[in-house]
């Protein structure tokens, strides 16, 4: 098939997930980067476009721009990519929406809930997709434990922890002029979350994609441990589910030791789950009263769902860069089947507004309950 027309918006020179995003995007050959408006300069835009090898006609200097001439062209960008700091999550999406162009953005949703709402309003109303690339849920390990769940394995659910804890901001990065660190300290950018919107919305929503519940309320811990920053670097939440379900979410930058240690736990009435990014190819399962057994993605009690979305043989490590693909690859299949007035297939599954929206709910509750020395809120 013909790959599919590609933009990007932010993701120029120096910067890091709009990188992951180009090779996520290549991965499985479904996707050509043909136009983009890759910084915020149109000097810097034009030049990361060069070095990337566009089409300086299509290089733009700024998103609307690109919207406006990509939506004139017959071989116009059929979907575009925005991996933007937060803030600039909302403008160009609603610019593409608005003339049928697919979106694909990076998560949170939004850097406030305003902004989210009336990007909900515009992707509602429009005749295009929005994705968005809360990656973790395209590992094989992460789809097999959501099956076993939906199945029953588990019986019904009790507990749920989840964490995601990392070290690179123990010290004041923001401070020495780490790109990456100063945005996302910013609130004027990435908004009222830090630790808590970066990475915390990231294991919010892997909780909730396996376990199938949203929390009907909770109560957050949020702290700036470093003198001085400006948003929380640790996030400590407790969770209450429908049917009487406990939950606990740990967010952390100033954890020293940990780089990427995302990590969730799931127990029921009949067994456990056990799954960690940073060993991405096990999972754990325990049956009440029985041995622990190690799943593996291609080994025996692998399940379709899991095995729909490898790649590469047992025993060969799928990692980080294969789950983002999968999340590409499955809105691929998606935006496939919408362009040719098809119903989208059952068995694709992505991050969507949906998703955005809880998130973007959850780092507003959280915010809320810390701002009342951790009370409990109502989501």
């Amino acid at each position: 098939m013909t790959e599919i027309r590609l933009g990007m918006v932010g993701g120029g020179q120096g910067a890091f997930i709009g990188a992951v995003h180009r090779i996520a995007a290549r991965l499985d050959g479904e996707y050509r980067l043909v136009a983009g408006a890759l910084s915020s300069t149109p000097e810097k835009a034009k030049a990361s476009g060069a070095a990337l090898g566009l089409d300086p006609a299509r290089c733009y200097g700024d998103y609307r721009e690109m919207a406006q001439r990509e939506a004139r062209r017959k071989d116009g960008v059929q979907a575009v990519a925005i991996v933007t700091p937060n803030h600039m999550h909302a403008g160009p999406a609603i610019e593409f929406l608005k003339r049928g162009i697919h979106v694909i953005c990076d998560k949170p949703l939004t850097a406030t809930m305003a902004e989210a709402k009336k990007l909900a309003k515009v992707a509602e109303a429009s005749q295009a997709l929005f994705i968005l690339t809360h990656n973790y849920t395209g590992y094989p390990m992460v789809r097999q434990a959501r099956a076993m769940v939906a199945r029953g394995d588990l019986g019904r659910l009790r507990l749920v922890q989840v964490e995601y804890v990392q070290d690179w901001l123990t010290e004041a990065a923001e401070a020495t002029g780490s790109k990456q660190a100063e945005w996302r300290t910013d609130p004027a950018r990435s908004g009222a979350g830090g630790a808590l919107g970066d990475i915390g919305t990231h294991a919010y929503n892997l909780a909730a994609f396996v376990s199938g519940m949203e929390p009907e309320a909770l109560a957050a811990d949020l702290a700036a441990m470093v003198p001085g920053r400006r948003l929380d670097d640790n996030a400590h939440v407790l969770l209450r589910y429908a049917g009487g379900a406990k939950g606990m979410l740990w967010a952390s930058q100033v954890a020293p030791g940990n780089e990427n240690g995302l990590r969730l736990r799931i127990y029921g009435e009949k067994g456990g789950l056990d799954w960690a990014q940073e060993d991405p190819n096990r999972l754990w399962f325990t049956a009440f009263g029985q041995p622990k057994q190690l799943l593996t993605r291609n080994g025996a009690g692998a399940d379709p769902a899991g095995q729909r979305v490898s790649r590469v043989p047992g025993g060969h490590p799928e990692g980080y860069l294969e789950a983002f693909a999968t999340i590409y690859s499955e809105a691929a299949r998606a935006i496939r089947a919408r362009d040719a007035g098809e119903a989208v297939p059952e068995e694709v599954v992505y991050p969507t507004l949906k998703d955005g929206l809880a998130g973007m709910r959850f780092v507003e509750a959280c915010v809320q309950s810390a701002k009342r020395n951790a009370a409990w809120v109502t989501l």
